[in-house]
């Protein structure tokens, strides 16, 4: 391999800079978690799967031992929020309360909601706002029919259906109401408890490592308390009617250190520092309005834990820096997140930790994976505009997924869409192709025989060789080029298909294949896309890795059958035996996995294995292709129709077809008049008469043709 140094983008330097750990081969690595209030959505998996990518070429290609802790946000205004209203919601629901007092309770959900449209600012939310009105309101006919017919039986439904359409805009008034009146710490407990176990499902599905250790804010209280004192020791933050400020001013002017290093521009962003702060907080008592909270005095309807402020809870920016310094020391060598967290969260984190150790490299390399859009638009999960990872995974594989995002940089935005994942799904059909080749070529050339494994090369096996040598020098380098995932894939499609030609020739040597469809298995390994320890390709659904080696046999005996009786049948022209023969083929054994293709050599047939799910959705695939196909025949067909019938319409009776457009004409058929009344241009005018003219030729010769 070419001695080439590894080089990342470092978001402080924003450029691509030599990756050197402090301590040798060993890299300290602290990854943002999620905030746990809903569900797992494919923004998290643009983040998550792209640093497992980076983690596994880190420690599997460039063999550094990466020490990997990511935490848990079980502490947030977002999850107070959805903790109260779901809690304040199920509460409502199990009090049974009359019809009448529903309806009461609505009236006054309607008024809090079109308020709320009023004074909405963000069209956004005013569109999320509007949908609660219409949700109501469509469920809310059904219920008063209900009730003018007499009630009856279908009374509890019709109010249950109000209620489930109305958990929305019921939830947030009721949280307006008597939020307030939540102060049971184990209620906050519930919601991250749970979508935190769905995020480990989910992580799990997508073949993403585990942390070697994983934080949760939650248990880290006295560590948070503790850390917020020595920086308030340290002249760097103040307490303000029992909450904790870090103080900007103090910081910037100490004469050792640099605030907001990420994104210095961002300084005085009022939008970007609320939201920081969290939507439930309101800090009419620090100091500056650049200055954050450390530590939010307790208010009635939130977690409180006591202090020597007061009771409260941790402000968000401080929980990272407070576990990644228990868990890593003074100092980490690399910082991972989102790049929407880069100002002021990331910013913020850093300014504390220094504070706290008196330093001023805290983190070493920050790397942010880029936006994540669906079908072009901008992804917002608090206005439900995401795909979930469950939805995901029900459309496609962890596989398919993983090499989308291996298809584009990781620190660049990536467009989810149907185009995406269907070259996602090509490039992993490819593969597949090239690893059930070779598979094939080794059963049926070398099988049995091991003097038979080795052959002379020719000119071919050179020329591939040197193609496979190359490959790897390229892909060597683009690793190390901000771990270049595109550019590898590209080179492994590119050396595939020169393995591809050389097969069609029939000379090449299966043992140089072999080399090659191992190296390939081995870069899909390191990057995440093979789990199991495979010796080439994919693994055949969950089932052991010794499950292809025991059936194969078996299955080339019944493929050397089928091609005899194929034969036969052939000579004695017994057609329903063909039928049988295609049968077994395309419908019997499809389903379980296997694949036979037809071949005219010595051999008779190809026996490949492949995940039955991946079959059907091959075979679900080509049908919608043949069916779009014929549509498009049938389409065509009706336009030449349709075209042929216009040239048997007269000249002069051409324009007056298109009634939809014209309203007026001449004596010649010329339109005068559009189909609004309106005088026809003289530029228009021009182009219709070249149509005429076009339209008189073809009339002409038709009628030509018909004498």
């Amino acid at each position: 391999m070419p001695h080439t140094t590894l080089k990342m983008y470092d978001s402080f330097k924003k450029e691509k800079i030599p990756f050197v750990p402090r301590n040798g081969k060993h890299v300290s690595w602290y990854s943002c978690g999620p905030t746990v209030y809903d569900v797992s959505h494919m923004g998290h998996a643009r983040s998550y799967i792209s640093f497992d990518i980076l983690r596994r070429v880190l420690s599997g290609y460039f063999g550094y031992d990466v020490f990997y802790v990511m935490n848990i946000t079980d502490i947030d205004d977002k999850i107070i929020k959805k903790a109260r209203q779901d809690y304040l919601y199920e509460k409502y629901l199990n009090e049974k309360r009359p019809v009448d007092q529903v309806l009461a309770d609505g009236a006054k959900v309607v008024l809090y909601v079109r308020d709320q449209i009023r004074n909405a600012q963000d069209p956004a939310l005013r569109t999320v706002y509007e949908g609660w009105r219409l949700s109501m309101n469509l469920a809310l006919d059904p219920l008063q029919k209900t009730l003018e017919l007499g009630g009856g039986e279908q009374l509890d439904q019709a109010l249950k259906n109000f209620l489930v359409a109305g958990r929305g805009p019921f939830s947030a008034w009721l949280d307006k109401e008597v939020g307030h009146s939540v102060t049971d710490n184990s209620i906050f407990a519930e919601v991250p408890r749970k979508f935190e176990k769905e995020f480990h499902e989910d992580m799990a599905a997508l073949n993403v490592r585990p942390p070697d250790v994983l934080t949760r804010v939650s248990e880290y209280i006295p560590e948070i308390i503790d850390y917020i004192k020595v920086i308030i020791d340290n002249g760097y933050a103040y307490e303000s009617n029992g909450s904790v400020y870090f103080s900007i001013s103090k910081f910037k002017n100490s004469g050792k250190h640099t605030y907001a290093k990420l994104v210095p521009e961002a300084i005085g962003d009022a939008a970007k520092l609320q939201e920081g702060e969290g939507e439930l907080s309101v800090s009419r008592d620090k100091r500056s309005e650049l200055d954050f909270a450390l530590w939010k005095a307790s208010k009635p309807g939130e977690p409180s834990w006591m202090s020597p402020w007061g009771k409260g809870r941790p402000g968000w920016h401080i929980e990272c820096s407070v576990m990644a310094s228990a868990v890593c020391g003074d100092s980490l060598d690399i910082h991972t997140g989102g790049v929407d967290l880069k100002f002021p969260h990331h910013d913020n984190e850093i300014a504390q930790a220094e504070a706290y150790f008196e330093s001023d490299d805290w983190v070493k390399y920050f790397f942010h994976a880029g936006h994540l859009t669906i079908a072009g638009c901008k992804m917002s999960k608090s206005l439900k505009n995401f795909v979930t990872i469950r939805d995901a995974l029900k459309k496609y594989t962890a596989r398919q997924l993983r090499l989308a995002f291996l298809m584009h940089s990781w620190k660049e935005t990536l467009d989810y869409s149907d185009n995406t994942m269907e070259h996602a799904v090509n490039y992993e059909k490819m593969l597949n192709e090239f690893f059930m080749t070779v598979k094939d070529l080794s059963e049926s050339k070398v099988s049995g025989d091991y003097t038979k494994k080795f052959k002379k090369w020719q000119f071919e096996d050179l020329e591939l060789n040197n193609i496979f040598k190359a490959t790897k020098e390229k892909i060597h380098i683009a690793l190390c080029d901000n771990v270049d995932t595109r550019t590898v894939l590209d080179k492994i499609r590119e050396c595939i298909s020169c393995c591809n030609t050389t097969v069609s020739k029939g000379t090449v040597d299966v043992q140089l294949l072999r080399r090659i469809a191992t190296y390939v298995t081995d870069l899909m390994a390191i990057f995440g896309a093979v789990d199991d320890n495979q010796t080439i390709g994919f693994p055949i659904s969950s089932k052991s890795t010794d499950f292809e080696s025991t059936v194969m046999p078996y299955l080339r005996i019944m493929g050397k059958f089928r091609n005899e009786v194929r034969d036969a049948a052939r000579e004695l022209k017994a057609t329903s035996i063909l039928q049988a023969c295609d049968k077994l083929r395309d419908d019997t054994l499809p389903p379980l996995g296997v694949r036979l293709e037809d071949k005219e050599d010595e051999s008779g047939c190809a026996v490949k294995l492949f995940d039955p799910q991946q079959l059907e959705r091959q075979k679900e695939l080509k049908k919608k292709a043949d069916e779009q196909k014929e549509q498009l025949k049938a389409k065509r067909l009706k336009e030449q129709q349709l075209k042929e019938e216009l040239k048997k319409i007269p000249p002069e009776e051409y324009f007056k077809t298109m009634k939809d457009k014209y309203s007026a004409f001449d004596a010649t058929g010329m339109p005068t008049h559009d189909e609004n009344g309106k005088e026809i241009s003289k530029n228009l005018l021009k182009k219709l008469s070249k149509l005429y003219e076009a339209h008189k030729k073809e009339y002409e010769e038709y009628m030509k043709s018909q004498s």
